[in-house]
């Protein structure tokens, strides 16, 4: 009868783990594969999508702690403004949105700059004269005449005068200090249909892909909140269970007394039932821990400190509205919801623009270009003079690598394969959430249907007892009837307290399995 007793009491615990337990356990544990988790603590059939761009609160400061109480929502909105994982998916959309401006900048003709000084070695220049101390001897008119001289005529002395000219007076002058001022521009112009635009709608694809990750993973954190906040409340009720047996045990023990003191009971129901209070008063140390544990999951989610205190301000027993969804309406809903599926597609879109852009290299380059140059001394100009001369240029190129087109053809096949591997992952993720609306969708059926067959049984059990109690103290019935009795009422309580958190739970589910709970963040401006 002893081990009866204790697995009795112990079946508390057993249950609690069996059933709704295990969510105690887990915590806000890891979203499934498909994607995040859920938020509303009262999600039904039909609540409004959120709209596109809604806004998100920007810091846990907008979302105090109620010391009044929490609600699942409220642990949900403030899980989502303070996940780590949310603002590092925010930052990763912050870097998306400046791979935007930096790829906005790439239509702006190229300009630069350059400006330089160069100081050359000395050395004698060379002479058309020739080297030497010499000279040449050139002809010339008369001084006082005006007569041209015809260099192919002979000598002509009445007209024509001797001249000697020293080497040095056919030298090139040697400017050593050289300093140059140059501007150009280059204007991409195959590019602007080839690689420019492509890349541009690439990165805006890209951004639009973290914008759905920071929904996905602020959807996530913020169900995640949400079954905290149930499992908290799960084992908060499994506290009161646990009181109530304890209380029930103490009852027991005292008219186990009482019928031994009339002669009704012998001494083995006394101890029996004093058994059963110690068991009790273990069951609830237990409960006790479990549901501190439970309260820290919460603070954690929300990241409150330790010195704030929290309490529960929802009744978790009300019951949930009905759910009149059909599993056809749900899934579609989810296929057009979902963040990680809009995410997988902006992903696909932008690959499919950067297999553009790799193509590109299969075809010529057109650029044209103009260059100002100002220049001490100016290189166009000869013979070199020591003075800033302005020249210019203007013109266009035409370039082409067989090289790049060999390359290009290896860049296109890898930018196919991660197309293709990006719409296959696209379809597994469909597949996930495709099983995660079901198990989500099933789940609020069986525990909309447990919450009237364990108030059922909840009722018979409480009948139950009474009626074993009142036999037990009328002795008419045994120590051992009315300690099974006490086992059924502690199971049935646990049970109906079981499907009402489950029936919460399971609509939290199943609103994020069809992406009620995405809020999509409104793109960076650039």
């Amino acid at each position: 009868m002893r081990t009866l007793t204790r697995f009795a009491q112990s079946g508390f615990l057993v249950t609690l783990f069996l059933t709704g337990g295990t969510a105690l356990a887990q915590g806000p544990a890891a979203p499934p594969p498909a994607g995040p988790a859920a938020p509303p603590a009262q999600p039904q059939t039909a609540p409004a999508p959120p709209q596109a761009g809604e806004a998100r609160p920007a810091s846990a400061d907008q979302i105090p702690i109620d010391p009044k109480g929490l609600t699942a929502d409220a642990v949900g909105q403030r899980a989502r403004s303070t996940s780590f994982t949310v603002k590092a998916q925010e930052e990763s959309l912050r870097a998306a949105a400046a791979r935007v401006d930096q790829a906005w900048v790439s239509y702006l003709p190229r300009l630069t700059g350059t400006a330089s000084y160069t100081r050359l070695s000395d050395f004698k220049p060379p002479s058309l004269a020739g080297g030497g101390n010499g000279g040449i001897i050139a002809g010339g008119p008369k001084p006082g005449t005006n007569t041209a001289v015809d260099t192919t005529k002979p000598f002509d002395p009445n007209t024509q005068a001797l001249f000697y000219l020293p080497s040095d007076a056919f030298a090139f002058p040697l400017v050593l200090n050289n300093y140059n001022l140059t501007a150009g521009l280059i204007v991409p112009i195959s590019d602007y249909f080839l690689r420019i635009g492509e890349g541009y709608t690439a990165t805006i694809k890209a951004e639009d892909a973290a914008r759905y990750d920071v929904a996905g993973a602020g959807a996530n954190a913020e169900a995640n909140g949400r079954a905290a906040f149930y499992a908290w409340a799960r084992a908060k009720g499994a506290v009161n269970v646990a009181e109530r047996s304890l209380a029930d045990q103490k009852t027991h023990l005292q008219d186990a007394k009482n019928q031994f003191t009339v002669g009704n009971a012998s001494k083995a129901d006394v101890l029996r039932a004093e058994t059963g209070v110690a068991a009790a008063e273990l069951v609830l140390e237990r409960t006790k821990n479990l549901e501190t544990l439970a309260a820290r999951q919460v603070k954690i989610a929300i990241h409150a400190d330790d010195a704030t205190p929290i309490a529960t301000a929802e009744d978790v027993m009300a019951k949930a509205p009905p759910m009149t969804l059909t599993l056809v309406q749900a899934t579609t809903e989810a296929q057009t919801n979902r963040a990680e599926l809009k995410s997988l597609t902006a992903n696909e879109d932008a690959l499919k623009k950067q297999a553009g852009v790799a193509r590109a290299g299969y075809y010529p380059t057109l650029s044209a270009f103009a260059d100002g140059i100002s220049a001490n001394p100016n290189p166009r100009r000869f013979p070199a003079s020591d003075e800033w001369f302005p020249t210019w240029d203007v013109g266009a190129r035409l370039t082409w690598s067989p090289n790049d087109a060999l390359a290009t053809k290896s860049a296109a096949l890898d930018a196919d394969a991660k197309i293709a591997a990006v719409e296959a992952q696209r379809q597994a993720a469909i597949d996930g959430i495709v099983l995660e609306v079901q198990q989500a969708w099933t789940a609020v059926k069986e525990a909309d249907y447990a919450i009237d067959t364990t108030a059922r049984q909840g009722a018979s059990a409480e009948e139950a007892y009474r009626v074993a109690r009142e036999l037990f103290n009328a002795g008419r019935a045994t120590s051992t009837t009315l300690t099974d009795a006490e086992t059924e009422l502690v199971r049935a309580r646990l049970e109906v307290l079981n499907a009402n958190v489950d029936a919460k739970t399971a609509r939290v589910r199943l609103e994020h399995a069809i992406g009620r709970d995405v809020k999509i963040p409104q793109a960076p401006s650039h």
